[in-house]
């Protein structure tokens, strides 16, 4: 498996060894020993599935309190995978990294607790698979605006396709129980 560091200390991309023949491909998604020496090792109590079709954004979702690291992978299709850093005093706060994930490149991407996460449909249709390491709280949810201008995220949709609780999601600026950074 190779591993790359991004530009938001945390935030981690996988590359599972994909071993392909005549038959398909065999690949292992999780192993904890693995992924822990990288942050990502859980213990994982949930698992989501959502199917998504072209332009559809769904984002930028976090949790606090009880915040929710997630490693993400897309089974089907292609997206383009967001992580803000939304913890206040953090040094790279506001600040975000995208990754393209699609069943051709099978990475994965951990975003860690305390970062605010998205995602948008880039193929007809897509499968987003999440292993989140806390269960999942409704009354604990934050919705940060996606088109917040002030975080400059260039989704490549024109139009995206959001839910109606997206649509309504404030600024970064204007959400008052954001996480602290630990340091």
């Amino acid at each position: 498996m190779r591993t790359f560091e991004t530009t938001l200390p945390g935030v981690v991309v996988f590359e599972p060894r994909r071993v392909s023949d005549a038959r398909g491909f065999f690949v292992e998604t999780f192993q904890a020993d693995r992924y822990a020496s990288w942050g990502a090792g859980g213990p994982f109590v949930q698992d989501n599935l959502s199917r998504s079709s072209q332009g559809v954004l769904r984002g930028l979702h976090l949790q606090n309190p009880n915040p929710q690291g997630r490693l993400v992978s897309v089974l089907r299709g292609t997206v383009m995978d967001v992580a803000v850093d939304v913890r206040l005093g953090s040094p790279t706060f506001g600040k975000s990294f995208t990754a393209e994930l699609s069943e051709e490149n099978g990475l994965q991407m951990y975003i860690p607790r305390g970062f605010a996460h998205g995602f948008v449909v880039l193929s007809v249709s897509a499968d987003f698979f999440y292993k989140c390491d806390r269960v999942y709280s409704p009354e604990d949810e934050i919705t940060v605006s996606w088109s917040d201008p002030a975080l400059g995220i260039d989704w490549q949709v024109l139009d995206p396709k959001v839910s109606p609780k997206d649509a309504a999601a404030l600024p970064l600026s204007q959400i008052d129980r954001l996480p602290r950074y630990e340091g």
